[in-house]
C-alpha cells in the first residue's frame, strides 16, 4: 500500500500580524487543519519571512497536537492498548 500526504501553508499578513493555515492534504489524509500566528515587534525590521516562519511552526507544533490526539482516540478506540503513544 502507498499512500501520501502532504501540508498546504497558506499565509495572510497585515505588515505586522502574520497568519499560517497548515492543512493534511492527499486523498487518504485525515483532513486535518491548524492555525499559527506572528506579531512583529515595532522595533523589528519588517522581514515577511521571519514571521512567515515563526507562523507556520506555530501552525505546524498545533496540527500535530491535532494528529496525535486524533490517533490516541482511534487507538483508544479500538480497545487494544491505552490511548497514549511513545515516542
Amino acid at each position: 500500500m502507498h499512500n501520501e500526504w502532504a501540508v498546504e501553508l497558506s499565509f495572510e499578513e497585515d505588515g505586522v500580524h502574520t497568519g499560517c493555515q497548515a492543512r493534511l492534504t492527499g486523498a487518504w489524509a485525515p483532513g486535518l487543519s491548524a492555525h499559527g500566528e506572528s506579531t512583529r515587534s515595532v522595533d523589528d525590521r519588517p522581514l515577511a519571512r521571519i514571521g512567515e516562519e515563526v507562523a507556520a511552526s506555530r501552525a505546524l507544533d498545533a496540527l500535530s497536537r491535532k494528529l496525535k490526539a486524533q490517533a490516541d482516540g482511534e487507538i483508544e478506540d479500538e480497545g487494544h492498548r491505552p490511548g497514549y503513544l511513545i515516542y
